[in-house]
């Protein structure tokens, strides 16, 4: 890592601890005096906002529009407050880039994958990254590993190493000897994976949380050999059963992580009382319906619309992501001031649209497969939409005793509890579930036509 970027890492990261002790007075103060300066930068340098916030200046963040991906990508170079960034020359420069380089020897460039759209390019300069990397060591801060330089900890991640990819970004910044590092692709042979891994014997392993399901269930094989002093799970919804088998792979259940490529880290666990925390110090997070409408505490929204405090090249206000959460109706006795996250269901786009009992369809999340399959002696499932809205669940790891009637009839019980008429369920034993080209095994893959996937 760079002498620089290391030290002002350790610089904000100090800060961030020290937000951590104040109260909700402070912290409330504090962002209203961060989004204060960053829509005071945002008019002033962003032909965007100046136009799209016209009128609205002196307006509350409720009452400001709602943008979305499509909105940015299309209005990118007005959008950006740096005038030499034109989105053409930075498609064409991450055509061609790799990992760890930096656009115009100055800007870090991510990518979304496009799954439910068109890809996204977030640009960060090294004042932003620095906030980049240190929302990511909270994280394994609040697991108990303090980041300092008096311990060289081996780190292994398997995720996407796409040079796009946060990840791989990451990675690339802070591999260094004080932090080496392994990054593997999620996507490749598990054999291989199980075999890097046994070699590097990793402290910290970082993988999406299938692919920590998987991992856990090579260690209970006796097949992969590590014993790292902690395990973080991220970039898909974390289930009980992927918790339950972590914990009797390494003693430990996988801390969770709520991340964004276009913000980092979003909220994580705390080791204090293993709930998730949003990092109100860094952003501002609305949890929304399918309407931008409010959505109370203790209730599931559609959206959440991020509000990136440190943004500056890109500002992102009451940016749309599209993923349903539930706030906890309590704060947490644990000390911190944040507010809690309660619950992650997935991405809009991971809940499966089926027909509905009453006619028309109804959106139905994974947490429903979750309640019945947590408990199902397999050691992983995918529920698989067919174009006729039929239902293929894939098993691997089935243990003896199962029978596939009675599953079919407990979640065909458990639709019709939420409102479905489901055509058919059928379940089919696998030797492996799926990855997508990222590597990773979502539990829910909802149809999509050729023309759309």
């Amino acid at each position: 890592m760079d002498i620089s970027i290391m030290l002002k890492l350790l610089h904000t990261l100090e800060q961030l601890r020290q937000h951590e002790h104040w109260t909700r007075v402070q912290l409330d103060t504090y962002q209203a005096e961060s989004l204060r300066r960053l829509r005071e930068y945002a008019y002033a340098r962003s032909p965007f906002y100046q136009k799209f916030h016209q009128g609205l200046f002196d307006r509350p963040l409720s009452e400001l529009p709602v943008l979305t991906k499509a909105m940015m990508m299309e209005h990118f170079d007005d959008l950006v407050t740096d005038a030499a960034l034109r989105l053409e020359a930075i498609r064409a420069y991450a055509s061609q880039g790799e990992a760890g380089q930096r656009y115009q020897n100055r800007y870090w460039v991510n990518a979304t994958s496009g799954s439910s759209g068109q890809p996204g390019f977030f640009l960060f300069d090294q004042a932003e990254w620095v906030y980049i990397l240190a929302s990511f060591a909270r994280s394994q801060e609040w697991s108990g590993v303090r980041i300092n330089l008096t311990h060289r900890q081996r780190m292994a991640t398997v995720a996407s190493i796409s040079p796009w990819h946060m990840s791989s970004q990451v990675a690339a910044t802070v591999k260094s000897g004080w932090r080496p590092s392994l990054s593997l692709p999620a996507s490749q042979p598990l054999s291989q994976t199980v075999e890097q891994l046994n070699a590097w014997e990793p402290e910290v392993l970082i993988a999406y949380a299938s692919m920590t399901g998987i991992l856990a269930e090579e260690q209970l094989a006796q097949r992969l050999h590590i014993n790292p002093r902690v395990v973080y799970a991220a970039s898909e919804v974390l289930t009980q059963q992927t918790r339950q088998r972590a914990r009797e792979a390494w003693g430990d259940e996988p801390f969770n992580q709520y991340i964004a490529t276009e913000t980092a880290s979003i909220a994580a666990e705390y080791r204090v009382c293993r709930r998730m925390h949003f990092f109100e110090d860094l952003v501002i997070a609305e949890n929304v319906d399918e309407h931008y409408r409010p959505v109370p505490p203790g209730e599931y929204g559609a959206k959440v619309l991020i509000t990136t405090l440190f943004s500056r090249t890109q500002p992102l206000i009451r940016y749309e992501l599209n993923d349903s959460v539930r706030v906890s109706t309590e704060a947490h006795a644990c000390g911190l001031p944040f507010a809690v996250l309660d619950g992650v269901q997935g991405r809009v786009e991971d809940a499966l649209h089926l027909p509905a009992l009453a006619g028309g369809r109804v959106a139905v999340q994974p947490l429903v497969f979750n309640r019945v399959m947590d408990i199902v002696p397999v050691s992983r499932w995918q529920v698989t939409q067919q174009a006729d809205d039929g239902l293929v669940l894939l098993l691997t790891g089935v243990h003896d005793g199962l029978m596939d009637e009675a599953l079919i009839d407990q979640l065909t019980r458990s639709l019709a509890q939420e409102g479905v008429r489901v055509p058919y369920l059928q379940v089919q034993r696998v030797s492996t579930i799926p990855k997508t080209a990222s590597g990773k095994s979502p539990l829910i893959k909802a149809y999509r036509p050729a023309a759309l996937a």
